[in-house]
């Protein structure tokens, strides 16, 4: 009975904030922003930055979920300097935004004013999911400034078999006309998609509410993650053509023959550190999809984390902050340009 009563007052519950480690909006074009978290008292121990790069259809306070559950506060809490590229939502006028424009003039751009303003030679490279793709179509092109590359749950292969290439490759699916007719994707259109890749979730998600209905701690990251959920963007239309074009039709990147702004765009010619995470239970990019990377790059230095969750679940929950978190924050810290420089004066070794 009292978890009854609990329920009724769901609807009145005050939701929790999301995206509040503070920051401040550096640079902006368009509609995107390019901003750069505050540091704590002691300012940042690192000097190399860190550019997060989320998908273009989502909010990017997935990474800053909430206080306690935010990514990106952990990684400043312990002392990294902390940048994030927030896509925007695209009007009727940006119908005409491209893959160069995304994967190479935005985030080149973004790229180069981090490292600029933290005094480094560049900055580690960031992508989650579609952000993940778009980070490794940049640093197969353009690795100028990419200090070092972490993909989280990106696919760089898209012929998988799995139901969202199925869809996409389908011959009745014709999506010039689609883009001709509505200019930008509509987010409903994109997130009906992947509602049907598990049409049970949402039952699921109301038993769990109903279960923990008890557990403020709970209700407060549920509510908080299904507010990014449902918080999608819509995507430029010609960005979305050469995505189901070149990379789910074609498999451009996996295969090698993807062009970016005239400049070959190919996984072998990436040879910064890189780190790849996979998750087990991925439905949305089945893991053998991300992992292809680790097959191709010239990277010497290359490492792949695989873990159990799935694609959301696994990045932002406790046991995200527990194990995953940490890692990633050793990780660059270990790539730090400083502590290199430092590692190459005992060692005697140059820079190649």
């Amino acid at each position: 009975m009292r978890g009854l009563a609990r329920l009724a007052t769901l609807w009145t519950r005050p939701r929790p904030v999301v995206g509040a480690t503070p920051a401040d909006e550096v640079h902006h074009e368009n509609k995107w922003r390019l901003m750069r978290f505050r540091p704590r008292a002691a300012g940042a121990r690192f000097r190399t930055p860190i550019l997060l790069v989320p998908s273009l259809i989502n909010r990017h306070y997935v990474l800053d979920l909430m206080p306690g559950k935010s990514f990106a506060e952990f990684l400043v809490g312990e002392g990294h300097d902390v940048w994030v590229v927030e896509w925007g939502t695209p009007g009727d006028e940006d119908r005409h935004v491209g893959l160069d424009d995304v994967c190479d003039r935005t985030l080149g751009r973004a790229l180069g004013i981090a490292a600029r303003a933290s005094g480094a030679r560049g900055a580690h490279l960031f992508g989650y999911c579609m952000g993940g793709t778009i980070a490794a179509i940049h640093a197969a092109a353009r690795p100028e400034r990419v200090a070092s590359l972490t993909l989280v749950a990106a696919p760089v292969r898209f012929s998988d078999g799995g139901l969202l290439s199925a869809w996409a490759r389908t011959p009745s699916f014709d999506v010039a006309v689609m883009v001709r007719a509505l200019g930008n994707v509509p987010w409903p259109l994109m997130q009906s998609a992947f509602h049907l890749l598990r049409p049970t979730l949402a039952l699921q998600k109301a038993v769990h509410l109903v279960e923990r209905a008890w557990d403020d701690e709970f209700l407060d990251g549920f509510f908080a993650l299904e507010t990014w959920g449902n918080d999608n963007v819509s995507l430029p239309g010609a960005f979305y053509v050469s995505w189901i074009e070149e990379l789910y039709r074609r498999d451009a990147l996996a295969n090698g023959t993807l062009v970016l702004s005239g400049r070959p765009a190919r996984l072998e010619s990436i040879a910064c550190p890189l780190l790849a995470v996979t998750f087990e239970h991925d439905n949305i990019v089945p893991w053998p999809t991300a992992a292809l990377v680790m097959d191709r790059v010239a990277s010497p230095d290359r490492e792949r984390i695989h873990l159990p969750g799935g694609h959301v679940g696994a990045m932002v929950s406790r046991s995200a902050k527990a194990t995953l978190w940490p890692k990633l924050s050793g990780w660059w810290a270990a790539r730090d340009q400083s502590v290199v420089r430092r590692r190459r004066a005992r060692t005697g070794t140059s820079r190649k």
